[in-house]
């Protein structure tokens, strides 16, 4: 197992929800970064979805140094060289395709790919992918879904992602098969824009203590 996945799996053990994140401005990285740290997140992901996504991830990188910062919406090998050049530990798909798996040139143990069936994660765990987010979640069969896929493939590990609502988060830690799930609602595009940051600590505190 790879250095990142067993970093990943440490980290998600602590906290397994991840926040998913759209940050228009690199301004706001650095207090975002503070205060999901001192709310006890221990992974983020950072969607490539706005101009200034590069920016973010660098500047979370140096504010919080023991927050593992990925990026997410990874869709070419431009976006692979980009993100890591920037700083991102790992990467996060919502899928895969022949030219992205190409770009990758080895080093699928730093995506997660997104799968919506049996198939799909079959086919990624051969071509070496050691986990996977099942996107869109709420779409893909949700909770059921992944106790399907727990009996015949138990060793596939997701983190799904996608229309997952806050109130459904226990049930989808419940899962054998789920390390981490991850979502907006931790830190919304709003709240991040209006530099919220309590009601960010306050909802990921909620979220990380178990009921």
């Amino acid at each position: 197992m790879s250095d990142i996945i067993q970093k990943l799996d440490a980290a998600a053990k602590r906290a397994p929800v991840v926040p998913v994140l759209v940050v228009e401005s690199a301004a706001s990285a650095a207090p975002l970064a503070r205060a999901l740290e001192e709310a006890g997140i221990t992974i983020a992901e950072v969607t490539l979805r706005t101009a200034d996504g590069l920016k973010v991830i660098e500047a979370m990188r140096k504010a919080a140094p023991g927050l593992i910062v990925g990026a997410g919406t990874v869709l070419s090998g431009r976006d692979v060289e980009a993100a890591l050049n920037a700083g991102a530990e790992f990467l996060v798909s919502p899928g895969m395709s022949p030219g992205l798996r190409a770009a990758l040139g080895g080093r699928e143990h730093l995506m997660i790919p997104g799968v919506a069936t049996a198939s799909e994660a079959m086919t990624r765990m051969e071509e070496g992918f050691l986990r996977l987010k099942l996107f869109p979640a709420s779409i893909a069969g949700g909770v059921p879904a992944l106790k399907a896929l727990a009996g015949p493939l138990p060793h596939l590990k997701f983190m799904p992602t996608g229309g997952i609502t806050e109130g459904e988060v226990a049930a989808y830690l419940g899962q054998p098969n789920v390390f981490a799930v991850g979502g907006s609602w931790i830190a919304s595009q709003a709240d991040i824009a209006a530099g919220n940051w309590a009601r960010i600590i306050e909802t990921a505190r909620r979220l990380l203590t178990p009921a």
